[in-house]
């Protein structure tokens, strides 16, 4: 770290302040996002908190009486998939951000129990933070971190994706702050291949209710239940849809089983020029961007890359706690 740069927050009011804060532990939370969020309630800051469950319960019990100046959510709900995260940070800020009142959120989207998929997704998701509210009204969100257990490669991708960095001694800039870069962070993570496809085919137009019938009737011989194969159908269908009228016409479609989730995979020669893309709520005329929205609003994980020969989309949707092995 280095304290060449100034971290006044009164240095950056007017645009968007993205902190990760490293802590240790049950305390170390405590310690660390107590006192902002202490500072918020005192500014009459409007103060919206995204982490575990446990922890919201723990900082309720610390604020004490000040518990009720601030909005709570789950993070295992909203962000049980990473690409829903800015979405929800977007429509607090619309309902508060619009005056003079200053706006200030906690949001924790990696923990220990995450995936390594799950883990390069919310890496990504922290990266796209900074592209999705540059130029915006100002705010600031703190992230944190558990140097307890979180590998160091997260830490360190942290420092890379938030231009301010805290821990319990030292608040300063991130001299690896990839700044600028942030829009193409994460988009070449390589995509392990699995190890047994289950269906494969090649497809356009013509071949969409086949893909639409075969990735049902998978979904139900795995243990979804009928609306839950529908969604999941709903969003492949939407991918593939894509790849027909954006991706050059034609696609190859692949399904497999990864642990207790169902993996939908959907390849074209198309590009993915965006890196919000579904990452905001198309409007009624917008047709580009509606495809990916849908498929992250119905999936527990969406992985997008675009390379030279194309994109890839990687749908995840579990099977839940009754699928068989």
């Amino acid at each position: 770290m280095t304290a060449a740069v100034s971290t006044s927050p009164d240095d950056v009011a007017d645009a968007f302040r993205h902190e990760a804060v490293f802590y240790l532990g049950d305390d170390g939370f405590l310690e660390g996002v107590v006192p902002f969020v202490t500072d918020a309630i005192e500014q009459d800051a409007a103060t919206l908190v995204v982490v575990s469950a446990p922890r919201i319960a723990m900082l309720r019990s610390a604020l004490g009486p000040d518990a009720g100046a601030v909005m709570y959510a789950d993070m295992a709900t909203v962000g049980r998939n990473p690409a829903r995260i800015i979405p929800a940070w977007r429509e607090f800020l619309d309902a508060h951000g619009d005056g003079d009142r200053p706006v200030r959120g906690v949001g924790e989207p990696i923990w220990a129990g995450r995936s390594p998929a799950e883990i390069v997704e919310c890496q990504r998701h922290e990266s796209l933070l900074n592209v999705a509210f540059a130029g915006r009204p100002g705010w600031w969100l703190m992230c944190p971190y558990d140097v307890a257990s979180l590998d160091a490669s997260v830490l360190t991708e942290a420092r890379r994706s938030h231009p301010y960095l805290r821990d319990q001694i030292y608040r300063t800039a991130s001299d690896v702050y990839r700044g600028e870069e942030s829009r193409d962070a994460l988009t070449d993570a390589p995509l392990p291949e699995p190890s047994r496809c289950l269906e494969s085919l090649e497809f356009g137009t013509g071949q969409l209710r086949v893909l639409r019938a075969v990735t049902g009737a998978r979904a139900l011989q795995y243990g979804m239940s009928e609306d839950e194969s529908e969604g999941f159908v709903l969003a492949v269908h939407e991918i593939a849809a894509n790849s027909v009228v954006h991706g050059g016409g034609s696609g190859r479609y692949r399904l497999w089983r990864e642990g207790r989730s169902l993996v939908c995979e959907i390849r074209d020669s198309g590009a993915v020029a965006d890196p919000l893309a579904g990452r905001v709520r198309p409007t009624s005329d917008e047709q580009r961007g509606r495809g990916l929205w849908i498929a992250n609003q119905l999936c527990d994980l969406v992985q997008v890359r675009t390379t030279k020969a194309g994109s890839v989309v990687r749908l995840h949707r579990s099977l839940g706690a009754g699928a068989g092995a």
